[in-house]
């Protein structure tokens, strides 16, 4: 049974097949195939979505499978039910679980301890996974590679930042570089686990909190909303720290030919202007829709050892 919690449970094979794959779909290579046909995934999600429960939703059914949706205020965890037998329950129904908790990955962990159902991470505190893969997959359906880009990641060292770092520095000759807040930038475990891979892969990661000295030529410039999903920040005046990293028409000065990456949703005005957003760089829109091509990839993953077993005459 495969699960997709943290991009640390992919192999460097896995993480590539994936991203190739969601490349693939998002090109239209891949169109009508229906590897899911039969099967059930249920779309969890306690926190509010529009890009990753769509793109789930409708990659699901694309590739075949039926789905349930639940909200936070479906299941029986309201009225005492412990997360570990909802968990069990769920096992015994469906065939993958994606889920949203944007709390601790153990929960999502203790729900993959079975062999019934694969559990997909749609969010958590700490990373945002499918996030990654969808950057990745971007970077890849408009370079043509991902070996060797250089990127600019401005803004808080949040779970996407977190996504970002642990999948772009196990592909050779990237360097990403992140200007972050001071206080507001990545975890040390997080950090230490990317410089691991980077050192690993011959890739480059390195962290500043200023926006002095932006690096030249990057290749894509990159933010994420200040204020992430079921978070807050224990500074009343946090904004003032955000302040300078914004990013603006001005970071182009020193790479004119760089695109825009935004994980969505946007707050014109806050972390970018509409100038960037809505301007000739900007690939926001398409990074969003290869949101459903990446995760049709990871469904088809998660599932795909029981499909090949049961075409070879095993159990499904």
């Amino acid at each position: 049974m495969r699960h997709l919690i943290s991009l640390d449970d992919l192999t460097d094979a896995d993480l590539r097949s994936i991203v190739a794959r969601g490349a693939g779909f998002s090109s239209g290579e891949l169109a009508g195939a229906r590897p899911l046909e039969g099967t059930v995934a249920g779309i969890y999600f306690r926190r509010t979505s529009t890009r990753t429960r769509t793109a789930f939703s409708s990659g699901a059914l694309r590739l075949g499978a039926q789905i349930i949706a639940y909200n936070g205020e479906d299941l029986q965890t309201n009225t005492g039910e412990t997360s570990e037998d909802t968990g069990r329950v769920f096992s015994r129904m469906l065939d993958t679980l994606v889920a949203r908790t944007a709390g601790d990955p153990a929960e999502l962990r203790a729900w993959a301890a079975q062999d019934r159902m694969s559990v997909v991470n749609a969010m958590s505190a700490d990373e945002h996974p499918t996030q990654g893969l969808t950057d990745l997959t971007t970077l890849l359906r408009h370079f043509g590679r991902i070996e060797g880009l250089r990127v600019l990641y401005v803004g808080e060292g949040n779970n996407t930042a977190a996504a970002l770092a642990l999948g772009l520095t196990r592909f050779a000759g990237t360097e990403l570089e992140l200007r972050t807040p001071e206080g507001y930038g990545l975890t040390a475990d997080v950090r230490a686990r990317a410089e691991a891979l980077a050192a690993a892969h011959g890739s480059v990661i390195t962290e500043r909190h200023g926006m002095a000295d932006l690096p030249a030529d990057v290749d894509a410039v990159y933010t994420s909303r200040w204020q992430t999903t079921g978070t807050s920040k224990p500074d009343p005046d946090w904004r003032r720290a955000f302040a300078p990293f914004q990013v603006t028409g001005e970071l182009w000065r020193a790479a004119p030919k760089a695109v825009f990456l935004h994980d969505l949703p946007a707050h014109r005005g806050e972390e970018v202007t509409a100038e960037v957003l809505d301007g000739q760089h900007s690939i926001a829109f398409d990074q969003a829709e290869n949101k459903m091509h990446s995760a049709m990839a990871v469904l088809e993953w998660c599932r795909v050892g029981i499909i090949e077993e049961a075409a070879a005459g095993g159990p499904l």
